[in-house]
């Protein structure tokens, strides 16, 4: 069966995932998605992902506050400013919501420290971004954005996934519908515009570079997951 891939044709997100295809296929087809869309995913594994994810968010969080300090234009900080809400007035409680019905109580999540891998990857983006301009930041972002999107939308369309009474089901509905994909289409259509305003084919070698490090370092976040029931 054919594979789903995000962003415009020629588009830089997929420029960018060409470019870094072992680190990408690395990520896309961890071990952990793998178990996932089987429903064999052992359940503190996912426990142990989904308190390091809350912890993910808040960084991410942060990215999008430094994003809107980053933008120089009226339209760009409100897109900063709409993905912070969005982030700390939306997500974040739906990912609360979401760890309660896994038995994972508030306080858990909001006493639990962040693991290497989390520290690893988020700390970087931001570092990517104080270093660089938006540009940087948002390929840095790209890899986690669009790609659970390309991963969930693989996983639905592929005919060995488990769907009915797979416990992970939830996880998997959610980052392979529309409105998420809308989340992901958005990201790779605002890599396309920032590439035109600021960049250029010179820049292209180090923006690869930078997509190819975060994918390797979320590539390492669903490992820190595997890790948690070895």
């Amino acid at each position: 069966m054919s594979e789903i891939v995000l962003g415009p044709d020629g588009g830089l997100f997929q420029r960018l995932r060409g470019a870094c295809l072992d680190e990408w296929y690395g990520y896309t087809r961890h071990d952990f998605v793998a178990q996932l869309a089987a429903g064999t995913l052992p359940e503190e594994s996912f426990r142990h992902y989904l308190i390091q994810d809350y912890l993910f968010l808040i960084q991410f969080a942060r990215a999008y506050a430094l994003a809107a300090y980053k933008a120089d234009d009226v339209a760009d900080i409100r897109q900063a400013a709409k993905s912070l809400s969005t982030i700390v007035d939306g997500e974040t409680s739906l990912h609360v919501r979401f760890c309660a019905r896994w038995g994972i109580p508030e306080a858990d999540i909001l006493s639990a420290p962040e693991a290497t891998a989390t520290m690893a990857y988020t700390r970087y983006v931001l570092e990517r971004g104080m270093a660089g301009d938006l540009l940087d930041l948002l390929v840095a972002l790209a890899p986690c954005v669009v790609g659970y999107a390309e991963i969930a939308q693989n996983l639905m369309a592929h005919p060995a996934t488990r769907v009915d009474g797979n416990p992970y089901r939830e996880w998997l509905e959610m980052y392979s519908g529309t409105d998420y994909g809308a989340v992901a289409a958005g990201a790779a259509a605002a890599l396309d515009r920032h590439f035109a305003r600021r960049g250029s084919e010179g820049r292209l070698a180090q923006l690869e570079t930078t997509f190819r490090a975060a994918t390797r370092l979320e590539g390492q976040f669903w490992q820190m997951g595997l890790d948690r029931a070895m």
